[in-house]
């Protein structure tokens, strides 16, 4: 299902710690995808400061899928905000070090706003849990937003062909090649999934976040894109953290981290 990406990345790090599914496991020795230190989040409403996380610390290995595990309003969802970019941590306050998002090496907490912008484009899938399709667009053209942010108007339309053949061919492994010209409207609750996680692939990413993907859908259809997530995993070796307030869902990852009121409890790799 995947393509190689179109820039050079470094090459992958050798490591000797292996999960139960041949992933790079950095809680016996391997050298960490990505490691989350010192993380603080405080978010202000009115004159009230609401503090979220408190200094936590991750590591994921290559090719490894954690849980995020923890009840609501724990951090769970600004954690994988953070991780992917979509909000920055607190700076240094209160004796409080400062955050590192380490991503291969690379201080996300640094990045310039382009440098942020290609992470986010290029290194990260996001999957939420209410799918964020675009209404307007048939279901081939909301999987292929990304590459259309990504390339360019004049990129997209030079390259346009081969990209919606690989859009095709991601819904297609999704079961949804006869749905290419439907509105999100027109699909069910785990057809809108799948088309969000074949959206989050469309760019090839090292890194997929998944915020509570099945939280909004019933136990049966739940399952059924967790097995999709699986089958991903299986065939891609696709680094995946996910985040649920479900101990059933998180017991399908590798390993488990608990987070309760914005810290790590045990774990955290």
């Amino acid at each position: 299902m995947s393509t190689p990406h179109e820039t050079t990345r470094p090459p992958e790090p050798t490591t000797t710690g292996v999960t139960k599914h041949g992933s790079e496991n950095c809680a016996t020795g391997g050298t960490p995808l990505l490691r989350v230190q010192g993380l603080h989040k405080t978010y202000r409403l009115g004159r009230v400061d609401v503090p979220v996380l408190h200094g936590v610390d991750l590591d994921l290995g290559s090719g490894e899928w954690v849980a995020i595990l923890g009840a609501s309003g724990s951090g769970k969802s600004t954690l994988l905000h953070l991780i992917g970019g979509l909000d920055r941590p607190d700076k240094p306050a209160n004796g409080n070090p400062r955050a590192s998002i380490r991503f291969r090496g690379n201080d996300v907490v640094g990045f310039s706003h382009a440098a942020l912008n290609r992470y986010r484009c290029l290194d990260v899938g996001f999957v939420f849990q209410f799918y964020h399709l675009l209404p307007e667009l048939s279901v081939s053209d909301n999987v292929l937003l990304g590459t259309m942010i990504r390339h360019g108007r004049f990129g997209y339309m030079a390259k346009r062909t081969d990209l919606r053949a690989r859009a095709q061919k991601l819904l297609e492994a999704f079961g949804l090649g006869h749905r290419l010209r439907h509105r999100p409207s027109q699909l069910s609750g785990g057809e809108r999934q799948r088309v969000a996680i074949a959206r989050a692939l469309m760019n090839d990413p090292d890194l997929l976040l998944a915020d509570e993907p099945t939280g909004n859908l019933d136990r049966k259809t739940g399952n059924s894109i967790l097995d999709v997530l699986a089958e991903i995993r299986a065939e891609r070796g696709q680094t995946m953290l996910m985040v649920t307030h479900d101990p059933e869902i998180a017991a399908r990852a590798d390993r488990i981290v608990h987070l309760v009121d914005g810290r790590v409890v045990d774990g955290g790799g």
